[in-house]
Formats: structure tokens, C-alpha cells, sequence
């Protein structure tokens, strides 16, 4: 694996982990330095830094050690997903662009694009299946569009985009792909099947802690480059900074990421089969009757499973809010938290939490429910303890 021979940044006095360089701007030597640091004679990767909105030392560490995770050349974190993702669709299309778009997205992602870009920067989006190719050939306008933009596995309806053959689509009409892979890290590498340019809320596996807000832009060093350039840079020039003690605290939590997938993958694999067996509908792509089983396996590195969230479909909200009360309030299987990549489990009804961004009919299209449980499987406790505790809060309803 990358990461295991990927550089080690040692701290200021030889210490084993890398220092934290708090400092918002940093001084020189010479008059003459700072002004080759602002023309990009000097940059920050031969140790030349101006101001922490623009490089940081401790960020930059970061986003080697994110970029080493993904497999592209460079990477650059930021102090939110969500600034992730609109600062890269901000750099790459201009005023009258056009994106075509998953029809199942993160909420806020939809209604970034939905109402957000229309409105702020006059940036249009066509929304589709993205298991239909068919349809995303013909959304895509060339000349116009300038990003497919999608999500390696939906949330919350885990369909999987079959991205090797998306990306095909895109490239051959001059269109860079957007691949959001905040549910799938370790499991999928959307960069090695195709994808220009990777997107994270690192918040969520990558911090393990539900403690800190954060995300990252993986893609070319000329892409990271591009978005801080002093004039013209989306990061730059919009300020979304990610602080350095963030940074390092999640530079910590890489090490064991491999770990903790492993054992999240796995209980939701044992979980999933275990809830079909007892007579609920569930949505996993571990299972064999998912839609995208297949496709999943011939993409997913191996030994990380089908992913750490399951979806249970209750088919009424109010069915929904019953389990999640018994679960949380009575059988401590897990708690009500939107969010994932938790410890513990972390449970929300979609269609009233993290999808409510959506209109009825936005939510039918993607396949949401209202009844819809999205479950972030945890680690903590044995995996059998935990699923006494499932099973005793499902006899009470």
C-alpha cells in the first residue's frame, strides 16, 4: 500500500510526529525572497510559505499524506467537504456554466447545485440516473458542460457509479469527472478508475472522531496550483482554511484508517445479512441482490468489503423514528447523529434529515424514501453484544 512508503514527516527537534507550524505568515531572509514567493518563483514545496490562508506547512503535510491515499499527484485540504466541493466546481466552470449531476447527492451538495451556484454564479445543473448512460450522454452539452459530478457510492441510497465507464463518457466529450468519495475511502480509489479530481469531507472515516470538520481536493499538482493562485485561485481567494492543529490531528488518524474500514466493512457485511435473514428490507451492496454487488467487487481494492453503511427502508418515517428511538433510547445499539465513520453507530432518517434539502420529487427520483434508515456502523462493543441490542429493540416494535 502507498501509504506505507510514503514520506514521514519528522517534527522540528527530531521528534517522531510532524510539528505544528501555528504561524498564520512567515518571515524571510532577503527583501527580494518574498517578492519571487509572490511571482511563484519560490513556492511552498521548496520551503518557501507567504501566509497560511495561501500554503501551510502542516496542511501541506496533510494533503501529501491524502494525496498518497488516493493515488493522484497532489491533494490540498480544506476546513469543510463542502468547501471542497464548491471551491473545485467554482474553479472549474465559469459564469454560464453547465454540470451534470448524480441525481442522489449528499443534501447540501444537491442544493449547492440546485439553488445555490444558479442563483450566486449563474452555474446550471442537469440531474440524472447515473446508472443510465445513456442519459448522462445526452445531459452532457459539449462546449458547455464542464464537470460530471458524482458520488463513488450515493448517499443514502448506495448506488454505486460504475466509474470507469463514466469517466469513458465524460473524457470522450471533454469533461472532467468530480467524484466524491467521502463513503468509500480504502475501498474505492475513484482516481486509478478514471476520475480527475476526488473530493472528501475528511469529518467523517478519515477522522473516526465526529471532533472536527474538515475536507480535501485530490487531483494534479497543476489543479491544486490552479486553486490557490493568488489572482485567480477558488481556495485562495475564498479563504475556506483548514487549521493546522486540525490538520495534524488528522494526520495522526491516517496510520490506522486501514483498521478501522476493515472492521466497519465488516460489521455492516454480518449486520446486513443478519437483518435480511430476520425479514427487513435492507440496502447494502455486500449483499448479492444488491443491483451493484457485481460492479462493486470488480472495482473495490481488495480485503475492505462493500463499505460501512447499510440502509434499512422502514417505508413510513414514523416506523422509522420507532426503531431509531428503541435503538438509541432503550437497547443503546447506537445513536441518533447524522454524519458517519463514527465509533459508534450513527443513525438518521434521510428524507428528514440530511436529504431534506430535497422537494418530494427530488427524493423520488433518487430513490429516498421516508421510511429510509441510513445506519453508519460502529465499532465499538463486540459484534455480538451489538446485535443482542438490534434484536431486542426490534422485538419491542
Amino acid at each position: 500500500m502507498a501509504l506505507a512508503t510514503a514520506r514521514h514527516e519528522f517534527g522540528e527537534h527530531g521528534g517522531i510526529n510532524m510539528s505544528i507550524e501555528a504561524s498564520a505568515t512567515f518571515t524571510v531572509m532577503e527583501p527580494l525572497t518574498m517578492h519571487k514567493m509572490f511571482t511563484g518563483e519560490l513556492a511552498p514545496d521548496q520551503g518557501f510559505f507567504i501566509y497560511s490562508r495561501h500554503f501551510n506547512p502542516t496542511v501541506l503535510n496533510l494533503s501529501r499524506q491524502i494525496a498518497t491515499l488516493e493515488g493522484t499527484e497532489a491533494a490540498y485540504c480544506t476546513a469543510s467537504g463542502m468547501a471542497a466541493i464548491s471551491t473545485v466546481l467554482m474553479q472549474l466552470c465559469s459564469s454560464g456554466g453547465h454540470v451534470v449531476a448524480s441525481c442522489c447527492l449528499y443534501g447540501g451538495t444537491h442544493a449547492l447545485l440546485n439553488h445555490f451556484l444558479p442563483r450566486v454564479c449563474n452555474i446550471t445543473t442537469t440531474f440524472v440516473d447515473v446508472r443510465d448512460h445513456e442519459m448522462v450522454k445526452d445531459a452532457i452539452v459539449e462546449g458547455k458542460t464542464t464537470v460530471l459530478y458524482l458520488e463513488s457510492m450515493s448517499n443514502p441510497t448506495l448506488i454505486v457509479a460504475d466509474l470507469p465507464e463514466l469517466c469513458r463518457i465524460a473524457h470522450d466529450k471533454g469533461v472532467k469527472v468530480v467524484v466524491d468519495n467521502t463513503f468509500t475511502p480504502m475501498l474505492l480509489s475513484p482516481a486509478s478508475l478514471g476520475a480527475d479530481i476526488v473530493v472528501h469531507s475528511l469529518t467523517k472515516y478519515i477522522s473516526g472522531g465526529a471532533d472536527v470538520i474538515a475536507g480535501a481536493i485530490c487531483g494534479s499538482a497543476s489543479l491544486v496550483n490552479s486553486l490557490m493562485d493568488l489572482h485567480q485561485g477558488a481556495l485562495m481567494l475564498l479563504g475556506p482554511t483548514m487549521n493546522a492543529k486540525v490538520a495534524f490531528e488528522l494526520s495522526e488518524r491516517i496510520p490506522h484508517l486501514s483498521l478501522r474500514m476493515k472492521e466497519h466493512c465488516r460489521r455492516a457485511m454480518v449486520y446486513a445479512t443478519r437483518m435480511k435473514k430476520l425479514g427487513l428490507k435492507v440496502i447494502y451492496p455486500g449483499l448479492e441482490e444488491h443491483p451493484d454487488h457485481t460492479l462493486l467487487k470488480s472495482m473495490a481494492n481488495e480485503n475492505y468489503g462493500f463499505g460501512g453503511i447499510l440502509c434499512l427502508d422502514m417505508e413510513t418515517e414514523e416506523k422509522a423514528n420507532q426503531l431509531m428511538s428503541q435503538l438509541q433510547n432503550c437497547t443503546r445499539f447506537g445513536i441518533m447523529a447524522v454524519s458517519l465513520g463514527y465509533h459508534e453507530t450513527l443513525m438518521s432518517c434521510s428524507g428528514s434529515s440530511t436529504s431534506s434539502e430535497m422537494n418530494v420529487e427530488e427524493k423520488k427520483m433518487a430513490g429516498i424514501s421516508p421510511g429510509l434508515i441510513r445506519m453508519s456502523i460502529g465499532y465499538s462493543g463486540t459484534l455480538e453484544q451489538k446485535w443482542i441490542q438490534f434484536e431486542k429493540a426490534l422485538a419491542r416494535i
